[in-house]
C-alpha cells in the first residue's frame, strides 16, 4: 500500500532524530514519495540538508524561513493537500503539546492544522518524561481527537536509564502506515466506486507519419485519476500517447484515436463516476493512406469527418446514480461556453479549463479551473494534483 504514496515525514528535536534518516529511506524502498519538515530543535542534532539531500526535496522548518525570497509560507497549507500520511518520528513532549492544543509555531505544526490526511504520533522521550502526568494526558486527548498513536518500546536511552520511551523498530513504524493508509482508503467517498477516467490527447492519422492531434499532455487527466483512487475508488484509466507514470493501484488502457476511445468507453459506460479529461479531437481525415503521403503528389486540401462526441452519447445514456464530469477548454467566453457544455451533454460538472494565465493550459503544472454544476460555481487554482483532489471533494465530500 505504499507504494506511490506520499508521505511528510516529521522530524522534532529528540536524539532519535538520526533514525529518521534511515525511516525515510525504508519509506522510498518501499515506493513512497517523501517530504520532511522540522521543528527547530531537530536541526541540533540532524542538519536539514540530510534530508533534504535523501528526500530530493526540501525542508521545511520555519514558516517564514527569510532563506530565500520565494520561500512560500503557505507551503503547509500545499503540503496538507498533498500527503496521504502525515507520521512524526520522533514527537517530543514539547511538540505533542503543541498538536493537542493547536499550537502551530513552526511549519511541522502548522502543518499538523492543516493535514486532510491521517496523522502518526510516535512518541519518543525519556521514560520519566513518557510516564508523567501531562504526556500520559496529551497522548489520551490526541488519540480522542483522532490521532493515531504508535507507543514507544522500552529499552536503553539516552539518558543512561532502561525505560520506556525508544522510537518503535522501523518496520514496525512502516506496518502501521500501511494500515493506517489501507483503512483510509476504504473509508473514502469513493470507496466502492468504480471510476473511469480518460486522460491525454487522441492522434487522427494521415497516413503512418503523420496526424492531427493536440498539445496535451495528459498531467490534468492522471491527476484526476491519481485523486481517485486517493480517496477510495476503484480507478480506470484510458490513457492517449503520453509519458505520465499513473498510480500502480489503477487500471490502465492506451488509446490513440477518437474512434479507439470511444469504443473504450463504451466497454466501461456502466462506471459510477465517469470523467472525461481527455483532449479529444473534433475531427478525423476521412481517408488514411496506408503509405507516406508524398510532398509531390499530395492535395492541397484534406478531407475531415466529424468525431463521435463521447461526452454526449454518454449523456445521452447515462444511468441513474452514475456522475458523468466533462471538460472543457475555450478560447473565449469559457464560462457561458463550459455552461452550455453542462447542459446540451447531460453532465453532471464542467472543469473549465482558463487559458488566461501564464502558469495554467496543456503543458503546465498548474492549473486554473472553473467547476460548473448546475446549481454552484467554484474556481480552484495551484498544481494540477492539488486541484484534482479539490475539485473530487468539492463533489464528493459535500454533506
Amino acid at each position: 500500500m505504499l507504494s506511490g504514496k506520499r508521505i511528510i515525514l516529521g522530524v522534532t528535536g529528540g536524539i532519535a532524530a538520526y533514525k529518521s534518516a534511515y525511516l525515510l529511506r525504508e519509506f522510498q524502498k518501499a515506493g513512497a514519495e517523501i517530504r520532511v519538515t522540522m521543528t527547530p530543535s531537530a536541526t541540533r542534532f540532524v542538519g536539514s540538508e540530510t534530508f533534504s539531500a535523501l528526500s530530493r526535496n526540501p525542508v521545511a522548518v520555519d514558516v517564514f524561513s527569510g532563506d530565500q525570497p520565494d520561500d512560500d509560507w503557505t507551503k503547509h497549507i500545499h503540503w496538507g493537500e498533498w500527503a496521504d500520511l502525515f507520521i512524526i518520528a520522533p514527537c517530543t513532549a514539547n511538540t505533542l503539546s503543541k498538536i493537542v492544543h493547536g499550537g502551530s509555531d513552526n511549519m511541522l505544526t502548522a502543518t499538523v492544522l492543516a493535514a486532510r490526511c491521517p496523522i502518526l504520533i510516535c512518541p519518543t522521550m525519556d521514560g520519566e518524561m513518557y510516564e508523567s502526568p501531562a504526556v500520559s494526558d496529551n497522548l489520551k486527548k490526541a488519540a480522542q481527537m483522532g490521532y493515531h498513536i504508535l507507543e514507544p518500546e522500552t529499552g536503553y536511552l539516552a539518558s543512561g536509564l532502561e525505560a520506556k520511551g525508544r522510537l518503535p523498530e522501523l518496520s514496525e513504524i512502516l506496518h502501521q502506515a500501511d494500515e493506517i493508509i489501507e483503512k483510509n482508503r476504504a473509508k473514502g467517498p469513493l470507496s466502492g466506486k468504480k471510476v473511469l477516467v480518460t486522460a491525454g490527447p487522441t492522434r487522427e492519422y494521415i497516413d503512418p507519419v503523420r496526424f492531427i492531434s493536440n498539445p496535451s499532455s495528459g498531467k490534468m487527466g492522471v491527476a484526476m485519476a491519481d485523486a481517485a483512487v486517493r480517496l477510495g475508488g476503484e480507478v480506470r484509466l484510458l490513457k492517449g500517447p503520453v509519458h505520465i507514470k499513473p498510480d500502480e493501484r489503477m487500471n490502465t488502457e492506451s488509446f490513440m484515436s477518437a474512434a479507439d476511445l470511444f469504443e473504450k468507453v463504451k466497454h466501461h459506460a456502466d462506471a459510477d463516476v465517469i470523467i472525461m479529461a481527455a483532449a479529444v479531437s473534433d475531427f478525423t481525415p476521412a481517408e488514411r493512406s496506408d503509405q507516406k503521403v508524398k510532398k509531390e503528389s499530395a492535395s492541397d486540401t484534406i478531407s475531415l469527418n466529424k468525431t463521435t462526441d463521447i461526452l454526449q452519447w454518454l449523456g445521452e445514456r447515462k444511468p441513474g446514480g452514475q456522475t458523468l464530469i466533462g471538460f472543457a477548454m475555450e478560447t473565449e467566453n469559457l464560462k457561458q461556453n463550459a455552461q452550455k457544455k453542462l447542459q446540451d451533454k447531460n453532465s453532471d460538472w464542467i472543469c473549465a479549463n482558463d487559458l488566461g494565465g501564464k502558469d495554467a493550459g496543456f503543458e503546465s503544472d498548474s492549473n486554473t479551473i472553473h467547476l460548473i454544476g448546475k446549481e454552484s460555481q467554484k474556481t480552484f487554482q495551484g498544481t494540477k494534483k492539488q486541484i484534482a483532489l479539490q475539485i473530487l471533494r468539492e463533489i464528493f465530500q459535500k454533506p
